[in-house]
């Protein structure tokens, strides 16, 4: 079981290993519940209203916590431009990033992606002791090189080998502008991580407001995106959305919110433990409901994930 570092006292020890197994189980059943949605191959809905709805799920949801504290008074007083201005950096990296993802794929397959993007794992923890001066043992090393381990043998177990025509080579590519591209991908993930813990940890103040801070900028940042990406004969921004689609806001709401309190009360480094288990979940849960066969590779990063969980949390 993972365990969060270094978060009180053991009588809260439980729940808050309540909360990361939850996050594991939301992260992992993302990439399934959209396939679920989807309608002749394509998905119905506006991801970038999606997202928003996220966003905004999130803003109202500290609101609400805000208020059911009795700490709305630290709003009036806590709102400054020195204040506020840090919760914009991790909205402006994570959007940044998100329209990476789309721009790199003109310099590589999505299937070297998935298993490239895996060293977002190392950026992390190497930021993580840098900027945050904190020390991992030797062990612990090894722990997060297992989970880059176990990163990639899942990635690569779901590789497309298939040739192209009558050529013996693969559908693989990534041009060097690609692997930069990667790179930097990785390192803004691993940045806006840790930033974001330094911000939460450093700043005395309320998480809920921190996370209202926080998701004023990221609903801003994302309606704006959505809006500008948005034209004649596009979809309606509600259009497409079932049952499915709202649960699967609530669940991402959910995950951004706890994952928040595992930033300020725990480490950035049990998030990379929470990422990498969500790949079990998410092979799993694409197993039983979407029919997707598993091979006998997918025990091999079960086997990795266990291992450096021990290793690291022992």
């Amino acid at each position: 079981m993972i365990a969060v570092d270094n978060v009180g006292s053991s009588e809260a020890e439980p729940p808050r290993r309540r909360w990361v197994l939850l996050l594991v189980l939301i992260y992992g059943s993302h990439a399934p519940l959209i396939s679920l949605t989807k309608v002749d191959g394509h998905v119905p809905f506006s991801p970038s209203s999606c997202v928003v709805l996220i966003e905004f799920t999130k803003l109202l949801v500290s609101f609400v916590s805000l208020l059911a504290s009795g700490n709305l008074s630290t709003l009036k007083v806590s709102v400054s431009v020195v204040t506020v201005a840090p919760y914009a950096i991790p909205a402006v990296l994570y959007a940044f990033n998100n329209n990476l993802v789309v721009f790199m794929q003109a310099y590589m397959d999505p299937s070297s992606f998935q298993v490239l993007s895996n060293l977002k794992i190392v950026s992390t923890a190497l930021l993580y002791t840098s900027c945050l001066g904190k020390r991992l043992r030797r062990g612990q090393w090894f722990a997060l090189g297992l989970l880059v381990a176990a990163g990639v043998c899942h990635s690569y177990s779901g590789l497309d080998w298939e040739p192209i025509g009558d050529e013996s080579t693969s559908r693989l590519h990534i041009t060097s502008w690609g692997l930069l591209l990667v790179l930097v991908y990785c390192f803004i993930s691993g940045l806006a991580a840790v930033y974001t813990e330094r911000v939460l940890k450093t700043q005395r103040l309320p998480l809920s407001l921190q996370n209202l801070f926080l998701y004023v900028f990221g609903v801003a940042i994302n309606l704006a995106s959505h809006l500008s990406s948005s034209g004649d004969g596009r979809q309606g921004f509600l259009e497409g959305f079932s049952t499915l689609v709202w649960l699967i806001i609530v669940g991402q709401a959910a995950n951004g919110l706890l994952m928040s309190v595992i930033m300020k009360h725990g480490t950035g480094i049990t998030r990379l433990f929470v990422i990498s288990s969500a790949m079990l979940v998410n092979g799993v849960l694409s197993w039983g409901l979407l029919g997707i066969q598993l091979t006998p590779y997918f025990l091999f990063p079960v086997v990795l994930i266990g291992w450096a969980v021990y290793l690291y949390y022992r």
